[in-house]
């Protein structure tokens, strides 16, 4: 079997098992397993292509990407704070490199980089989804654009950001983990739990951690527990932007 039918397999199971504290722990091995195969996937791919990303410098005192599907107006947007003068047109995939442009507020220099649209199947490298994403994970700030006539694009962006192991508007569980040559797995939490020791057992030998001291200070989910034992994601601040709100009317948005 391959890579990815072992992925798209373990997202069925996952879908298709009802969650309860009898399957918790089940559940929480597959997720792990499923996390460790999507990272696996991620550096063949990138292995595979010989290239991780867009060749760009940060600039200036923060740096703004402008994240968003094909044709939403992110160009038009960069155009008018920066005088960038990126390419503007009305068919998609209009802009295939990284647009930068700098905004001057309050004494800053903001880099604004202007991405090519970002489309489903992105964090599998779908549209050159993977050099997008790696502009994103350093910027300071993403700034997801919509078409109102699109609002449904917002779920999909956030969920191809996610499986890329970009956190929008969150921050790093508060969860600690000391791996010890010995002694076994030492739990210890200043807050009531959702998850019970079995379920974090199960994600950690799926990671082979068989000795560790883990300190828990907020209650977290099954994913974060995962997001803290790979330790490699980005966790960016985002604002929304709607475009052609001018032009909308109730009856035409969806």
């Amino acid at each position: 079997m391959s890579l990815a039918e072992q992925i798209k397999a373990i997202e069925e199971e996952i879908r298709n098992t009802k969650y309860n504290k009898a399957t918790a722990h089940h559940i929480g091995r597959l997720k792990a397993r499923l996390a460790r195969l999507r990272e696996e996937a991620e550096k063949r791919a990138v292995s595979k292509s010989g290239n991780e990303g867009y060749s760009i410098k940060k600039s200036g005192d923060a740096t703004v990407v402008l994240v968003g599907f094909p044709s939403v107006g992110k160009s038009t947007l960069l155009n008018a704070l920066t005088q960038a003068n990126s390419r503007i047109a009305t068919y998609e995939f209009t802009t295939l490199e990284v647009i930068p442009g700098t905004m001057k507020y309050k004494g800053a220099n903001i880099q604004i980089l202007d991405l090519p649209g970002i489309v489903k199947g992105a964090s599998y490298g779908k549209g050159r989804g993977k050099e997008v994403i790696s502009v994103i994970r350093n910027a300071d700030l993403a700034l997801i654009m919509l078409d109102v006539f699109s609002l449904d694009q917002y779920e999909t962006i956030v969920n191809e950001l996610y499986n890329s192991g970009i956190r929008i508007n969150s921050k790093p569980p508060q969860v600690f983990i000391k791996k010890m040559s010995k002694g076994g797995i030492n739990i210890s939490s200043s807050v009531k739990l959702s998850m019970n020791e079995r379920t974090i057992r199960s994600v950690l030998e799926e990671y082979r951690i068989h000795n560790a001291n883990i300190t828990i200070r907020e209650d977290i989910t099954i994913d974060q527990l995962i997001d803290v034992i790979q330790g490699n994601r980005t966790y960016l601040p985002a604002i929304v932007v709607i475009n052609k709100i001018d032009i909308a009317d109730e009856f035409h948005i969806k």
